[in-house]
């Protein structure tokens, strides 16, 4: 049985790639600063409340031969978070620390297994995010840098840092970009939540023929990669020799104000879509697939309002079960 170490596990990619690796047979141990919100703690193995910027921690749960170690744990969020520029220091101490102890103490270790790094399209230069119809970003498109937050910053930097250590002493990475992943069992609240997470909920609260609220003008516009293709695509970089970095996003490109929209038909509400001030990012971003193609055999398989729906459909539930518990 294969052994796999999960940090970030309590959050909303990590739990559900810990339960994916469960359903493959793997012993997995997840580790966070919180247990899973929507899902049970007791889907894995061993689920162990620790800070992994502490490096006291690191020696605790590198305790066994793991043969992967995934490593999703950083301080994040959505545009409300990491756009204002009031978290920037947090985002980039914290994060930075959890990756410089995961790989110095996989070197002290003497770690001969694969390590998965979790990157960002948040790497990418805003120069190049400029354009709504944004044609798509191929990862040679990082550099020159100019990411358009601290959080891309920190992203790049420690993307370099894993594949030095892999130059200088042999850590077997594989390094992913993450293009808006999203699914059930995310959180939709309280100032982290990504965008559609987001949009769901305000649909799912608005009455029919009110007005939900759309930070800028709507036209910036992205693509939305479904949780289930996001888990795919990074077993199969695991399981292959390319190292990285490739992107794992969705080439479906709309706009904020037509994903609104889609929200809005699901949901079965004609809400008219206010627009105020807010931080939005960068203008247009897109996923370039073809190096997934090339080197995984990787394609998302799940359409925007498939993915959508089920998500809308989620948030809907816990939005009611919540207002009928309170």
């Amino acid at each position: 049985m294969k052994k796999a170490l999960v940090c970030g596990g309590g959050g909303f990619i990590g739990h559900h790639l810990a339960r994916k690796l469960k359903s493959l047979d793997y012993w997995v141990r997840c580790v966070d600063l919180k247990y899973p919100e929507f899902s049970p703690k007791e889907e894995v193995d061993d689920f162990v409340i620790a800070d992994l910027r502490d490096p006291r921690v690191w020696e605790r749960i590198l305790d066994r031969d793991f043969d992967e170690v995934y490593q999703l744990a950083a301080d994040m969020g959505g545009a409300g978070y990491v756009f204002t520029g009031e978290n920037d220091a947090d985002i980039m101490h914290n994060s930075a620390l959890i990756n410089l102890n995961c790989l110095y103490y996989l070197k002290e270790k003497r770690f001969k297994g694969k390590v998965f790094y979790s990157s960002s399209a948040c790497v990418y230069p805003e120069y190049r995010q400029t354009d709504p119809s944004n044609p798509g970003l191929k990862e040679e498109y990082a550099y020159p840098a100019q990411p358009d937050s601290e959080y891309g910053w920190e992203k790049l930097f420690s993307e370099r840092l894993y594949l030095a250590f892999n130059r200088n002493y042999g850590i077997n990475v594989r390094i992913a970009r993450l293009h808006n992943v999203y699914g059930p069992e995310g959180v939709y609240e309280g100032g982290r939540e990504k965008a559609p997470a987001a949009l769901c909920r305000k649909v799912a609260l608005a009455k029919d023929g009110g007005e939900i609220e759309i930070w800028g003008d709507g036209e910036q516009t992205r693509s939305f990669l479904y949780i289930d293709d996001c888990l795919e695509g990074i077993i199969k970089l695991m399981e292959s020799e390319f190292l990285g970095p490739v992107n794992l996003g969705s080439e479906e490109l709309i706009s904020i104000n037509n994903l609104a929209k889609t929200i809005m038909e699901i949901a079965g509400k004609n809400l008219k879509i206010k627009h105020v001030p807010g931080p939005t990012g960068v203008r247009g971003r897109n996923s370039d697939n073809t190096l997934a193609r090339e080197k995984l055999g990787w394609t998302p398989k799940t359409p925007l309002r498939e993915g959508i729906e089920k998500t809308y459909r989620w948030i809907e539930d816990q939005i009611k079960k919540k207002n009928n518990f309170l």
